[in-house]
């Protein structure tokens, strides 16, 4: 008979959404944990907060297993349920501290931008202040630069995830591009 952790993804979300086995659900959590705490740990700094996010995630994917209906890897699913969750959260609590930030009125304001900021640019950024830049721009443009340079994904790739056309990718990571380095030399 086989072990658990000879299972595909695909095998265990057959067993969990069948007959609710929550051991095979617990091989899926072990599988993928420790991505998704690295990438609510992208939208949240204190890890009692990431623990609760993860936790939520989760317990969210148990519920809403019976609606992934297998057109894409099951991990990508994941990372699509996590990214909406961490936005959610973090848009949440925006809205608790009631903070209103105008970017139109920011970007506006900055003078000296070049238009066209080259990948060399983004990589030489000291790693600290590059931390501290993106703490302070919006969840969206956020997540394509982590997944443009963390993830190391393509446009394409970025693209079918995000469930938008290339040229639009391209124009958010453009748009993030320039906000992140006008905030790093802001700092």
């Amino acid at each position: 008979m086989k072990k658990l952790s000879e299972f595909s993804d695909d095998e265990l979300i057959r067993r969990i959404v069948s007959s609710g086995d929550t051991t095979a659900f617990g091989e899926l959590y072990d599988r993928y944990a420790q991505l998704v705490y690295a990438k609510c740990r992208n939208f949240v700094s204190q890890s009692d907060e990431v623990d609760d996010l993860v936790q939520d995630i989760f317990v969210g994917i148990y519920v809403k297993l019976k609606s992934f209906r297998g057109d894409s890897k099951f991990s990508t699913w994941l990372y699509s349920f996590t990214y909406n969750h961490c936005v959610n959260h973090y848009n949440r609590e925006v809205k608790k501290k009631r903070i209103e930030v105008n970017l139109e009125q920011v970007y506006e304001g900055v003078a000296g931008v070049e238009d066209e900021i080259s990948d060399d640019e983004i990589f030489s950024l000291a790693t600290d202040k590059l931390k501290m830049s993106l703490q302070q721009i919006e969840p969206a443009d956020k997540v394509v630069l982590l997944m443009k340079y963390q993830d190391d994904m393509s446009v394409r790739e970025m693209s079918l995830m995000l469930e938008v056309g290339e040229s639009a990718v391209k124009m958010r990571l453009h748009r993030a591009k320039k906000k992140i380095v006008e905030i790093y030399n802001s700092l």
